[in-house]
């Protein structure tokens, strides 16, 4: 992680009100999004965590189709933003609270999902992060980010190198392997923004 918890924090609280038009105006952010709603697919008893859930965009999309939604993430400035939109839509099953990839703060899930976060951890911290979500005993996890289907381009505008350290998708399969799931569905949206979708056995 190229910056600590509390710099990625305080930069998220300072952006929170202008995060949804910033984020939306991209193609392929709005391309991630979808596919990671798409392929979440909860039943109505699932309980769904959606980390890095910034200002709930997805944690609230898959609310009417989930028994619970859990949004956890490490701004409370974002969370106010989800909490609002939350109360504003009627969504009720839906609960904001601080967690971070590697302390997710959430006893267990169905489904796990993740949007245009985890780029911020180290290729690493990463592969803690996705461990940690492999003890939560999902049967699915849903990956959307920024990723390297080729060569790194610094040019691009998916992500800051000063703040941002995006993995391969090469490295994050293998992650997401050795934590038990096995890769079903890779989603290549741009050379840089990829979704990959990753299950496993009830009995894993």
């Amino acid at each position: 992680m190229k910056k600590s918890l509390e710099e990625h924090s305080s930069r998220f609280d300072d952006i929170a009100g202008e995060y949804d038009e910033s984020q939306n105006n991209t193609d392929e952010y709005r391309a991630s999004v979808s596919l990671v709603i798409d392929h979440a697919d909860p039943d109505s008893d699932d309980t769904v965590a959606d980390l890095g859930t910034g200002t709930g965009a997805i944690a609230l999309s898959l609310a009417d189709d989930a028994g619970e939604v859990v949004g956890r993430d490490i701004s409370e400035g974002m969370m106010e933003q989800a909490r609002e939109k939350a109360a504003e839509q009627g969504i009720e099953n839906v609960e904001f609270g601080e967690g971070r990839f590697r302390d997710p703060n959430v006893d267990s899930a169905d489904v796990v999902v993740s949007n245009f976060a985890m780029h911020h951890l180290s290729d690493d911290e990463k592969a803690e992060a996705i461990d940690a979500i492999a003890e939560l005993g999902p049967r699915k996890f849903v990956l959307g980010d920024v990723m390297f289907f080729g060569e790194p381009n610094p040019d691009e505008p998916f992500y800051s190198p000063e703040v941002d350290d995006p993995s391969t998708v090469g490295h994050l399969a293998d992650a997401l392997t050795d934590a038990g799931f096995a890769l079903t569905a890779v989603e290549r949206v741009h050379e840089q923004v990829g979704v990959l979708v990753a299950e496993r056995g009830e009995s894993e």
